[in-house]
């Protein structure tokens, strides 16, 4: 566990970000279909369509699945097949893969509510019942089975410094609209699901 943790905070520091405001990574993330993202590894399950019929996302929330290394491609499969079921948009393998499995038109299941009025993590005064799953994009992080404790790996980390800008720009989401699931709704109390992750991203932006 401390091996992986020390990898992915290496590669937090040595890899260098990609800027939201990239004037081509913007236009890139604005296309259409299957691009090639630099820097990304992106199975295309749903192609993007025309982003003005995209569903008007406002969040990013990111998760991660008590599952095993290998299980992404499973759960972006089955979330292809059934759009709606309970799920995410995007999955990320712990080899750094990133699985588009839903049309951005569509709105998969996810979250409970924005339940969480505690302050425990974050004011929690603009985010209770209002960052929920029809505004919100999901994004599952593949690998911490047994150990709900493992942080993501170096290439998950890798992965992620590029699709959270990817994310952004295609959307508008502003930087302090990304969040953990373990922000918004309550949950398993042994770990903070997506709580590094989302902060990585915060201080990436800045």
């Amino acid at each position: 566990m401390i091996f992986r943790l020390v990898v992915a905070v290496l590669a937090a520091v040595l890899i260098a970000p990609a800027a939201a405001n990239d004037d081509g990574l913007a236009r890139l993330a604005r296309s259409r279909g299957t691009p090639d993202i630099p820097g990304l590894k992106v199975v295309w399950l749903a192609p993007w369509g025309d982003l003005a019929n995209a569903h008007p996302w406002r969040n990013i929330i990111v998760h991660q699945t008590e599952g095993p290394a290998g299980s992404a491609r499973g759960g972006a499969e089955a979330q292809s097949k059934n759009p709606t079921r309970r799920g995410v948009m995007v999955w990320v393998e712990t080899d750094g893969t990133v699985y588009w499995s839903v049309p951005d038109d569509l709105v998969p299941t996810h979250t409970d509510g924005a339940n969480r009025n505690d302050n425990k993590y974050i004011d929690n005064s603009a985010t209770y019942h209002q960052v929920v799953r029809d505004n919100s994009i999901g994004v599952e992080f593949a690998g911490n089975y047994p150990d709900v404790t493992i942080g993501p790996t170096a290439a998950q980390v890798a992965a992620w410094k590029i699709l959270v800008q990817v994310l952004r720009a295609r959307y508008g989401i502003p930087l302090d609209h990304v969040y953990a699931h373990n922000w918004i709704d309550f949950k398993d109390a042994r770990y903070c699901e997506g709580c590094w992750l989302a902060t990585l991203a915060r201080t990436w932006g800045k």
